[in-house]
């Protein structure tokens, strides 16, 4: 496998991999990785439909990637996923997936065409004091030291930050800024999780940085992750007769490990209470989805909590890991990720509207009218001064095809789960759906008097614990997370947020789709090139309009330097003058 770059391969397919037809492929799970990894042995691997065989313990597919209506609890979406126009591989896919809403085209086509006519960007990021607006203003809010340490941190050797936290690397000018505020309620991270993550993370979105503050970064489907991408591709798999095995548990792969090279020899499943063994031969591949961030999720209702069940992660996706961890050092450190759960949770919750009361309050904060058809909030609103630190986003509606032209369903989240809220006096992770929404009202302006009443019959609100929701942020070091194809693998791979590729940053889809990619293209040795990652992080444009607009426009004769610094600047500008390094500084506003 190697990666490649510009459109000469982009385009290209692929000559049919000798000796594909005498293989078979066990993919275990169903999450945007298995599906991706699916997907790449049919078109570019060429392999029959029907040697290709997906094992998921779950009635549904999708992961993490969901969106369900459930009867007599409602409409739940677990989590929302934001898309960047740089995820080569995703596009990859989706160029080759066909629309279900429009026959013809595809779903990287209708995309595209919803984004460019309905851009993505938000009119309000951030309230206090019950609605009003926080006066952010766009800005980042950093003082120079802040600066500072976010360029030091860039520049940091990834080996020098294994096992660090971002409370290590950034003090409180960087934490208690409005950077740190749109940074940890759009990616999700906590100033316990990892400094590296937080590095790569940095690097990987380098060209996004001024898109920030109001997301015009950001482009979304037009349903839930669920319909727009999951079941589009479902059925393109089930078009090329993709086997779907549900209900069957995968409880430990074994393997043959030898000097040289290592086999997976069994697949150990559960279906039904009863064990059943997958022996497997080398032309029998195992694409393995190790961990989860969803495992041990738990949804409530209107009048009960999601249950916290922290307890044990027997049974799921991280013991089917630590089994196989077990068996070889190469296979990382499932227990890196999930040993504390109270560092790893979030919470959110699904509200759906019933009636016209609430979707005012809605309006007067995004300024949008939320029944358009088009942008409404234009990603997450934050509560800055909420305890919980609670965000909530109303994508396009409808959000469900099946949805009631009469109601809005948005999404609700909520970092610190263990804190007493601001209005019910409660932490999150004990309060039903109706109390979580009653907590969203207080923070959009409804009037204390009215929002028991509006939050019991205006509105059907579902909670969701997640105890490993960012299991993935935790600090490690190099061979925690397995690489995707250990060296010396003969037959197997591993897929997902904790496997291992370097060219990317974990919790986006494009991780989950690049690994799958990987993982099929190295096991068959397809000769076309994996998209590289965007190189922004190199590009000394985008490094330079990104070191402007963390400063929120300040020049950098702006700074606060001494009389020794200031000549020494001086004399720099001045050596630069007439060069088109001096062109660059004057039309990315550093002079």
């Amino acid at each position: 496998m190697y990666y490649s770059r510009g459109n000469y391969e982009a385009f290209a397919r692929p000559l049919k991999p000798e000796g594909v037809d005498r293989k078979t492929a066990y993919i275990i799970g169903s999450g945007l990785a298995a599906l991706a990894a699916a997907f790449y042995l049919v078109r570019d691997g060429q392999m029959k439909g029907e040697n290709v065989h997906i094992l998921e313990k779950e009635p549904l597919p999708g992961g993490a990637c969901d969106g369900y209506h459930y009867e007599n609890v409602g409409y739940v979406m677990r989590g929302g996923r934001e898309m960047d126009n740089h995820f080569e591989c995703m596009w990859d896919l989706y160029r080759s997936v066909p629309s279900i809403e429009t026959e013809g085209i595809s779903v990287l086509d209708e995309y595209y065409w919803l984004n460019k006519r309905d851009p993505n960007y938000s009119l309000m990021r951030a309230t206090v004091n019950q609605g009003e607006d926080a006066q952010t203003e766009g800005k980042f809010g950093l003082s120079d030291k802040g600066a500072m340490e976010i360029m030091h941190l860039f520049f940091t050797p990834d080996e020098k930050l294994y096992d660090k936290r971002i409370d290590e690397v950034f003090s409180n000018e960087v934490l208690d800024s409005n950077f740190w505020m749109y940074w940890r309620t759009m990616f999700a991270f906590q100033n316990w999780h990892s400094a590296l993550e937080m590095k790569l993370y940095i690097k990987r979105f380098i060209h996004h940085v001024g898109g920030l503050p109001d997301f015009r970064a950001l482009r979304f489907t037009r349903y839930n992750q669920y319909e727009s991408m999951v079941l589009p591709l479902i059925k393109y798999l089930e078009s090329h007769n993709v086997q779907f095995h549900y209900g069957i548990k995968v409880i430990n792969v074994e393997f043959d490990i030898q000097k040289d090279k290592k086999i997976a020899k069994r697949v150990i499943t559960v279906c039904d209470g009863k064990e059943k063994n997958i022996d497997l031969t080398e032309d029998d591949l195992i694409f393995i989805t190790n961990g989860g961030c969803v495992e041990n999720s738990t949804i409530g209702d209107q009048e009960h909590p999601a249950p916290f069940n922290k307890e044990s992660t027997e049974g799921g996706g991280w013991d089917m890991w630590r089994k196989i961890a077990a068996q070889d050092p190469s296979f990382g450190n499932p227990d890196k990720f999930c040993y504390d759960p109270e560092r790893s949770n979030w919470m959110s919750a699904t509200v759906t509207t019933l009636d016209d009361r609430i979707p005012p309050y809605v309006e007067k904060i995004c300024k949008r009218d939320p029944f358009s058809g088009g942008v409404v909030t234009g990603g997450i609103v934050t509560a800055k001064d909420s305890s919980w630190l609670l965000s909530w986003t109303f994508n396009r509606q409808p959000q469900f095809r099946e949805q009631a032209k009469n109601q809005l369903v948005g999404w609700i989240y909520g970092l610190f789960s263990d804190k007493e809220g601001d209005f019910v006096k409660k932490p999150m992770r004990e309060c039903t759906g109706k109390e979580i929404c009653m907590e969203w009202l207080y923070h959009m302006g409804v009037p204390e008097s009215e929002i028991e009443e509006l939050a019991e019959n205006s509105a059907n609100t579902v909670p969701c614990m997640m105890p490993y929701i960012t299991a993935f942020f935790m600090p490690r070091a190099a061979g925690d997370r397995p690489d995707v194809v250990p060296k010396g693998s003969i037959n197997f791979a591993f897929i997902g947020q904790f496997a291992e590729t370097v060219r990317d940053t974990i919790f986006t889809t494009e991780y989950s789709i690049r690994t799958g990619m990987e993982a099929v293209y190295t096991l068959l040795n397809i000769d076309r090139g994996v998209p590289e990652v965007w190189g922004s992080t190199y590009d000394i444009r985008d490094l330079l309009d990104a070191t402007v607009k963390i400063r929120d426009g300040q020049k950098i004769t702006d700074m606060k330097l001494s009389l020794t610094q200031k000549v020494a600047l001086k004399g720099v500008l001045k050596k630069l003058e007439g060069t088109d390094i001096e062109k660059l500084l004057r039309e990315y506003h550093l002079i």
